[in-house]
């Protein structure tokens, strides 16, 4: 069964979502960023695994549910950070990050019987999910994170590698105040959407 990982930052205000500001507060930032993980974290509890894991950029809180192994992110940028992520599993694991509360239990439920990898692509360019069957921190070291080809360069790798590829959907990764929106009225009932209607009012105040 496959390990599954989710690489955050712990939701402090002035640390996650920056982006957001403006509109948003960086209190409020910080309140969005804490309610899309969240949502991450019980679609992880909702989906079946061997083990579920937060790779935590700072200290574990409240918003953390029982079920998780919590380890330290390593230092360095964030090819070293995601390698060092897979270099803790053995046998097949799926990585995702924090930034899209939208995922449900059957986009995470993955079977490697036919495939090496799982790629999500993003909207912005970058990538929202990577499952490998055999986890190699070298397919992730030197991935230039964070620009418009993020993505691309990324499955290139795999490829490259001789990995069998299954694409998962294109989805959104909430980094700006329109993603906010997007993604909160494509999934209005997760908590996210209802902490981002709670806000709403007092934005442009």
């Amino acid at each position: 069964m496959t390990t599954l990982l989710v690489i955050a930052k712990e939701p402090r205000p002035g640390r996650v979502k920056t982006r957001l500001t403006p509109p948003f507060t960086p209190e409020e930032a910080a309140a969005l960023a804490e309610a899309s993980l969240v949502d991450t974290l019980h679609v992880l509890l909702a989906t079946p695994a061997r083990r579920r894991v937060l790779v935590l950029d700072g200290a574990p809180g409240p918003w953390l549910p029982p079920g998780f192994d919590v380890v330290p992110q390593c230092g360095g940028g964030l090819d070293e950070r995601l390698a060092a992520a897979f270099a803790g599993c053995s046998g097949p694991a799926l990585l995702i990050g924090m930034d899209t509360p939208q995922v449900t239990p059957a986009l995470l439920t993955v079977d490697f019987a036919d495939c090496d990898a799982y790629f999500g692509p993003a909207e912005d360019g970058g990538f929202w999910a990577l499952g490998l069957a055999d986890p190699d921190p070298a397919l992730l070291r030197g991935v230039p994170m964070s620009t418009p080809t993020t993505g691309a360069v990324q499955r290139a790798r795999l490829t490259a590698a001789g990995l069998r590829v299954h694409d998962l959907p294109n989805l959104r990764d909430v980094d700006t105040a329109h993603d906010a929106e997007l993604v909160g009225a494509g999934a209005p009932e997760g908590r996210f959407a209802k902490e981002l209607a709670r806000l709403r009012t007092g934005v442009g105040r």
